[in-house]
C-alpha cells in the first residue's frame, strides 16, 4: 500500500527499516558475494525518488505489509545482562527484532499552548516507528598464545522484525551533488573535508551460503570454523536496460539473486550498500558479461566532469581541454615501468641499520630510569624503502600496532603481543586530495580501490596489492588530468596518493541525498531549570545557527520534556511557535508531524524567538519527573523518514515511562570489582538506538549531572547509533560556573564541525589477514560494514586482527580504509586511506616494529570489554598479563644472553609505564573516589577517542612553564610557541621554586610551588605573592609581558590540539584539587595503586617464573 505522499513505486518502509517491497535478507554472518547481499533491509527506489515532504498521519493503524522479509523466525529479545560494548564481533547474534508497534492513537488530544513571544515557519516531516536491531557480542581476543579466532561457517542472518509502520521509505544511502559539466578531469586539494572508510575484505576465503541457522543473542560462542569451500550462489543474469528506464530496482528478478542489475552501458545499478561498497570477504568474480565489465566498456572518448565550485583546480594557462575524441590511444600499449612491491620496496636485510639496531637494543627498565622522551612519543617508521613510505599512509589517521606484520599467527602467539588498527578516519584535514572522474577503479574480485601499492603489469592491467587479481585499465583512467597526459595511469592522483577523497557518481547512492537534519531534544525538568543549561545552550545555539554544516535545504526541531512531551509547530505565518503538549507517554504519537521540522533559513526568525524564550518558560516549573525515553521515541517519530542528528541534554536519571531507569550506584561500594555496574540496566536504550541506526539517525547525548544518571544503560543510546556522549559532573551555572565555558566551547565546536550523513565504513586488508573485532561507535551490518548514521571528525575506531593464512612470498601486505558518506552539502563521497607495511618471519623483528602507543591504545579497548562482560579486575588482570607476556617472550626467545634484571625492547620500554597508567585511569582505577558515571564516561572516551587523545588522557604530559624560553619554539602564524621538554609524572621532578604544567587532554593543571620566583607570580599570575594566588583561579590574565604571552601562547596551542576543551586550574599547595593533580603523577605510588618502580619489580617477578 503506497503511502501518503509517496510516489508510486518506491518500497513503504516497515518500522524494521526494511522496505514492504520485495527486497533481500540482509545478512549479519560472514560477508556474501559484494554485488549479491545488501547489508542491510534498505532499499531504495532510484527512478522515482520521492522529495522528503512525505507526511504521514500522525497515528496509523498496526498492518502487517505484504512482501516483507520472510525470514526463518522471529527473535526474541534476551535482557542485556551484559554490555555489549561496540567491540562487536563477526559472528554475530541475529538482530533483535523491537516489539514496540505503535497502537492506534488513544488518550487526550494534545494541548495548543501558545509559549510566551514565538515566530512563523513552515515545515514537513512525519512520523515513523521503530525498526530493529542488534548488537554482537563482544569478543575479547586476550589469548594470544592461542590460535586466531576464525568466524564460524554458521553465522547468523540479520532478522529485521515484520512491523508496521507509517513512514516513507528510508534507504540508507547518500548524495552526491549533480554531475558537474564535462571537461578535464579535475583534481584539487580541498581543505579538510570528511574522512572514510572502507570495507575490509577476507581475502582467500569463500562467502559463505546466505540461510544460516539462528542461535540465542548471546549464547557461549563456539569454536570457530575454516572458511567454507564451496563458492558463493551465482548471480542470475541480470537485467539490462538504462537506469532511469527501471522504475523498481528490487524486482522479483533479483529478489534472491545480485544486488546490481546492470545497465545498457554495462554499468552497475546498486540497490544496497553492500552491493555499493562490494563485499568484504574476498568476492568471487561475476559471471555474466554486463558485471564482469562493471564499468570498463564506457566509450573511449568519455569525458571528466569538472569538479564542483571550491574544488576547481584552474588549468595552466594555455592548456587546452581534452576533447572525447583526444582521449582516442593508437593501438598496442605504450610500454612503460613501475616498479612492483617487492624486495626492492623493503630497506637492506633487517638488522644491518643501527635504527633497527637501536630498536632492538635491550633496555634493563630497573637500571635505566629516565626513558620517558623529553618530546611527544611519535610513531615508529615502516621498515620500507623510501619511495614507498613516502606515499604510505599519515599515522594520524591510520595506525597499526606492529609495523613489522608477523609471516604467521604462530609467529604472532610467540610475541604475544595484539595485532590491529587504529584508525581516525573523518579528521580534519588541511591539504586533502578530492577527484571528480567519470570511473572510480576498484578491482573486480575483492572491489578494493585503486591506491599507490597496486603494481602496473603494463599499461593496460594492474595488480590488486589485497587479493593480486590482476584488472584492466579502463580507457578513461589511462589520462591523467593533472599533467594531461595521455598513456600514465600511474601517475593518476588515485596512485599518487595514500589519503584521497572520491565525489561519487550516483551508482554510489541508494536514494536521493538526505537534507541536514538536526533535531534538539531538552530536559526541562526542575532539576535541569535549576542547573541553568539551557540558557547557555540556547544562546550558544543562537550564536551558531548560521554556521550549523548544511545548505538551502537544512532543517532543525525542538523537543522539550519533563514527566510530559512538549512539540513545537513553526509553521509559516505564525507570530509565534505554537507549543503541543502529548501527555500520554506510554504511546507516543506527533502531533502536526508537518510544522515541527523546519526549513532553517526560510524560518530562521521563528527559531530565534523559541531558543531566546524557552528558558524562560520552564522557570517555575515544579516538575521533577523525567521521560526520556518517551522524548527520545517523539524524536526517532519524527527523524525517521528522513535521517539525521538528534542532540538531547539530560540533566537526571529517567523516572517514567519507558526507559525508566532506578538508582543502582552504591557510593561504599564503588571499589569492588565485582559489584560495580558497568553493563545497561535495560535494552531499551540499545533497541532504540538499533532502530535509529537503521533510519539513519544518530543520537548525541549531552549528559550534566551531580547526581547518578546510570550512564552504563543511557550511553547505548549514541554508542549503537554512532552518536557521541558528552559528560558534565555536578554542572551548575553558579555552583561550578568552570564547567559554563567548558560547555560553550564543546558546544561550539560540536554545532559547527563537519559532518557526514548516511555513512558506511568498511576495512579491507590483504589476503591472508583477517579483522574480527570492531571497536567504536557503530552498530556492524552485514559481517563487516560499520553503519555510521552520523560520522564526525573527532571518532576514532580500532580493529583487532589475526593471521589467517601464512603471507608466504609477501613481501609487503596492504591495508585499506573506504568511507561513503553523504556530506552537508548534499554531495555523496568516499574518502579511502591505505596503509603498506612489511612482512617479516623472525620474532626480533616483530618487536622491532612494535608500536608500543598503538598497543596500549588497542589493549585499552579490549579492557573496556573484558570489563563489562567479565569484571574489572578481570581486565586489571589482563592488562597486565600483557605486560608479562611479551616481556617474557622477549626474554626467552629473543635475547640471547640472560640479564639479570626487567630487559624489554628498545621499542617496548615504555610498554609497562603505558599499562601502569592504563590501570591508573578512571576507566580501570579500584578506589572509592571514582563515581560510577564517571568511570562509565572514562570507558566510553577509550572507545571513541582517536589514539593521540586517548594516550594525552592515559599519560598526561607535564611541562616546567616558569622557564619558558623561545629556543627551539615553533612560530605559528606570527606566534611563537615555547617547547619545553617533557618531564617525567612524578613529584621528585616538582621543584618548590618551580611551576609545572599538566596536561590531562580533558584538564589541565598548573601547579604553583610556594617558593616559585617572584617574576612568575607578578608576570604570568598577575599576583604580588604566593598568597594572593585566588583558590579557584581557571585563567591566566592577559598580561603584556613577554612571560605572560609565552605562558598563554603555550596553553593556547595545546588546547587547539584537540576537539574539546579542557578546563585550567591554578593550583596550589593546600588546594583541594592538588589530589587530582597528585593522582596523575603515574609513577608515585598512590592509597591503591603501585608505583612504577614496585610495578615493574612485580612484572620482573613474573617473568622470571
Amino acid at each position: 500500500m503506497a503511502q501518503p505522499g509517496a510516489p508510486a513505486g518506491a518500497p513503504t518502509r516497515a518500522p524494521s527499516g526494511a522496505p514492504t517491497g520485495p527486497q533481500r535478507p540482509c545478512t549479519n554472518g560472514p560477508v556474501q558475494n559484494p554485488l549479491m547481499h545488501p547489508p542491510d533491509g534498505q532499499g531504495y527506489n532510484p527512478a522515482a525518488p520521492g522529495p522528503y515532504t512525505l507526511q504521514a498521519p500522525a497515528k496509523a493503524p498496526p498492518h502487517q505489509p505484504p512482501g516483507q522479509y520472510n525470514y526463518s523466525g522471529s527473535q526474541n529479545v534476551s535482557q542485556l545482562n551484559n554490555y555489549q560494548g561496540p567491540g562487536q564481533t563477526l559472528n554475530r547474534p541475529p538482530v533483535s527484532a523491537f516489539s514496540g508497534s505503535p497502537a492506534p492513537q488513544t488518550g487526550p488530544a494534545p494541548q495548543v499552548l501558545p509559549p510566551p513571544a514565538l515566530q512563523n515557519s513552515a515545515a514537513l516531516s512525519s512520523a515513523g516507528s521503530f525498526p530493529p536491531g542488534a548488537s554482537p557480542p563482544v569478543l575479547s581476543n586476550w589469548q594470544y598464545s592461542q590460535p586466531p579466532v576464525s568466524q564460524p561457517l554458521g553465522a547468523q542472518t540479520s532478522h529485521l522484525a515484520h512491523g508496521t509502520g507509517t513512514g516513507p521509505a528510508q534507504p540508507p544511502s547518500s548524495l552526491s551533488g549533480t554531475p558537474s559539466p564535462a571537461g578535464s578531469y579535475p583534481y584539487a586539494a580541498s581543505p579538510g573535508g570528511a574522512q572514510l572508510q572502507n570495507s575490509y575484505m577476507k581475502p582467500g576465503s569463500a562467502p559463505p551460503p546466505v540461510t544460516q541457522p539462528l542461535t540465542p543473542l548471546h549464547p557461549p560462542r563456539p569454536p570457530l570454523g575454516p572458511p567454507p569451500v564451496g563458492g558463493p550462489p551465482r548471480p542470475p543474469t541480470a537485467v539490462a536496460g538504462p537506469p532511469n528506464a527501471q522504475s523498481v530496482l528490487n524486482s522479483a528478478a533479483n529478489r534472491e539473486g545480485d544486488a546490481a542489475s546492470a545497465a545498457s552501458d554495462g554499468s552497475v545499478v546498486q540497490n544496497s550498500y553492500d552491493a555499493i561498497e562490494g563485499g568484504g570477504l574476498m568476492a568471487t568474480p561475476h559471471h555474466s558479461p554486463a558485471a564482469l565489465n562493471l564499468k570498463m566498456n564506457r566509450s573511449v572518448g568519455y569525458s571528466y566532469p569538472a569538479l564542483p565550485p571550491g574544488y576547481q583546480h584552474p588549468s595552466p594557462p594555455g592548456a587546452p581541454g581534452m576533447h572525447g575524441a583526444a582521449l582516442q590511444y593508437p593501438d598496442g600499449s605504450k610500454h612503460f615501468h613501475q616498479p612492483a612491491l617487492g624486495t626492492n620496496h623493503l630497506t637492506a636485510s633487517m638488522g644491518g641499520l643501527s635504527l633497527q639496531q637501536e630498536g632492538l637494543r635491550p633496555v634493563n627498565l630497573l637500571q635505566e630510569r629516565n626513558i620517558l622522551p623529553t618530546t611527544l612519543l611519535k610513531a615508529p617508521v615502516p621498515n620500507l624503502h623510501e619511495d614507498i613510505q613516502k606515499l604510505n599512509c599519515n599515522p594520524e589517521l591510520f595506525r597499526c600496532t606492529l609495523t613489522n606484520i608477523p609471516q604467521t599467527q604462530a609467529l604472532l602467539n610467540k610475541a604475544k603481543l595484539p595485532l590491529g588498527l587504529l584508525l581516525h578516519p573523518f579528521k580534519d584535514l588541511s591539504q586533502l586530495p578530492v577527484v571528480t572522474s567519470s570511473i572510480i577503479v576498484r578491482c573486480r574480485s575483492c572491489r578494493t580501490y585503486i591506491n599507490p601499492f597496486v603494481s602496473f603489469l603494463d599499461q593496460r592491467r594492474w595488480k590488486c596489492n589485497l587479493c593480486y587479481r590482476v584488472n584492466d585499465v579502463p580507457e578513461e583512467f589511462l589520462y591523467n588530468p593533472v599533467t594531461r597526459v595521455y598513456g600514465e595511469p600511474h601517475k593518476r592522483p588515485e596512485v599518487q596518493n595514500a589519503t584521497i577523497e572520491f565525489m561519487a557518481p550516483s551508482e554510489y547512492m541508494l536514494r536521493p541525498p538526505q537534507p541536514p537534519v538536526y533535531l534538539f531534544v531538552f530536559d526541562v525538568s526542575h532539576n535541569a531549570i535549576e542547573t541553568g543549561y539551557l540558557n547557555t545552550v540556547c544562546q550558544t545555539l543562537l550564536d551558531n545557527l548560521d554556521l550549523l554544516p548544511g545548505n538551502t535545504r537544512t532543517k532543525i526541531g525542538f523537543i522539550t520534556f519533563d514527566s510530559t512531551i512538549h512539540f513545537y509547530s513553526l509553521q509559516e505565518g505564525l507570530s509565534q511557535p505554537q507549543m503541543l503538549i502529548v501527555s500520554d507517554i506510554e504511546d507516543v504519537f506527533i502531533p502536526m508531524p508537518e510544522n515541527l521540522l523546519v526549513n532553517l533559513n526560510e524560518n530562521k526568525e521563528l527559531i530565534q524567538d523559541l531558543l531566546k524564550t524557552l528558558p524562560q518558560m520552564f522557570t517555575k516549573s515544579l516538575e521533577t519527573q523525567s521521560a526520556l525515553g518517551p522524548a527520545l521515541q517523539a524524536a526517532f517519530k519524527l527523524m525517521s523518514p528522513t535521517g539525521g542528528r538528534i542532540t538531547v541534554f539530560q540533566t537526571q536519571l529517567p523516572t517514567v515511562g519507558m526507559g525508566a531507569l532506578k538508582p543502582r550506584e552504591e557510593p561504599n561500594q564503588r571499589a569492588t570489582a565485582k559489584d560495580i555496574h558497568l553493563t545497561p540496566s535495560t535494552d531499551f536504550y540499545k533497541k532504540l538506538a538499533l532502530d535509529c541506526s537503521g533510519q539513519q539517525v544518530a543520537v548525541d547525548l549531552f549528559l550534566l549531572s551531580g547526581q547518578y544518571s546510570d550512564l552504563a544503560s543511557l550511553g547505548c543510546i549514541s554508542r549503537y547509533s554512532a552518536g557521541s556522549v558528552y559528560y558534565y559532573q555536578s554542572y551548575h551555572h553558579k555552583h561550578n560556573p568552570v564547567q559554563v565555558e567548558k560547555l560553550q566551547k564543546e558546544l561550539k565546536r560540536y554545532l559547527t564541525r563537519k559532518i557526514g550523513f548516511e555513512a558506511v565504513m568498511r576495512i579491507r586488508c590483504t589476503k591472508g589477514l583477517s579483522i574480527h573485532t570492531f571497536h567504536g561507535n557503530f552498530f556492524v551490518r552485514s559481517t563487516d560494514l560499520l553503519s555510521l548514521p552520523n560520522v564526525n571528525p573527532d571518532a576514532g575506531y580500532a580493529v583487532q586482527m589475526s593471521v589467517e593464512e601464512s603471507l608466504t612470498d609477501m613481501q609487503v601486505v596492504s591495508f585499506q580504509s573506504a568511507l561513503l558518506y553523504t556530506s552537508s552539502k548534499g554531495e555523496r563521497r568516499i574518502r579511502v586511506h591505505t596503509m603498506c607495511l612489511p612482512v617479516v618471519t623472525t620474532l626480533s623483528d616483530v618487536y622491532l616494529g612494535a608500536d608500543v602507543q598503538a598497543i596500549t591504545g588497542l589493549l585499552a579497548n579490549m579492557a573496556v570489554d573484558r570489563s563489562v562482560s567479565a569484571t574489572l579486575s578481570d581486565a586489571r588482570d589482563a592488562l597486565v598479563n600483557a605486560v608479562i607476556d611479551s616481556l617474557s617472550a622477549y626474554r626467552s626467545s629473543v635475547l640471547s644472553i640472560q640479564q639479570p634484571g626487567l630487559t624489554a625492547p628498545h621499542t617496548l620500554r615504555l610498554f609497562p609505564l603505558y599499562i601502569l597508567a592504563l590501570l591508573k585511569q578512571k576507566a580501570f582505577q579500584t578506589g572509592t573516589n571514582t563515581r560510577l558515571d564517571e568511570r562509565i564516561f572514562t570507558m566510553c572516551q577509550v572507545k571513541n577517542q582517536p589514539l593521540v587523545y586517548l594516550m594525552l588522557m592515559t599519560h598526561p604530559s607535564l611541562y616546567r612553564v616558569d622557564t619558558l624560553t623561545d629556543e627551539g619554539a615553533l612560530n605559528i602564524n606570527d606566534r611563537t610557541i615555547p617547547q619545553p621538554p617533557l618531564l617525567q609524572l612524578s613529584v621528585e621532578k616538582l621543584s618548590r621554586d618551580g611551576a609545572y604544567l599538566m596536561d590531562a587532554g580533558s584538564v589541565m593543571f598548573l601547579w604553583v610551588g610556594k617558593n616559585c620566583g617572584q617574576g612568575f607570580l607578578s608576570q604570568v599570575l598577575g599576583v604580588p605573592n604566593y598568597g594572593s594566588i585566588p583558590q579557584n583561579m581557571t585563567h591566566l590574565p592577559e598580561l603584556e609581558t613577554a612571560e605572560s604571552i609565552r605562558t598563554r601562547a603555550f596553553v593556547s596551542w595545546l588546547r587547539e590540539q584537540r576537539p574539546f576543551f579542557p578546563i585550567l586550574y591554578v593550583i596550589k599547595d593546600e588546594s583541594p584539587l592538588k589530589s587530582s593533580f597528585l593522582q596523575n603523577m603515574i609513577e608515585d605510588r598512590t592509597e591503591s595503586a603501585l608505583s612504577y618502580y614496585e610495578f615493574l619489580l612485580h612484572i620482573q617477578q613474573q617473568v622470571n617464573k
